[in-house]
């Protein structure tokens, strides 16, 4: 594997795990449900 495949496969995981994080934090979930809800 190509070196530019290697970061960009680091990249996308490190991506998946900040996004796991944040839906792990009970407070970000409340904010985004509410950001949902604001728009009906």
């Amino acid at each position: 594997m190509s070196t530019a495949r290697v970061l960009l496969w680091l990249a996308l995981a490190l991506a998946l795990a900040a996004a796991v994080m944040l839906y792990l934090q009970p407070g970000f979930m409340v904010l985004l449900a509410e950001q949902v809800w604001a728009c009906f």
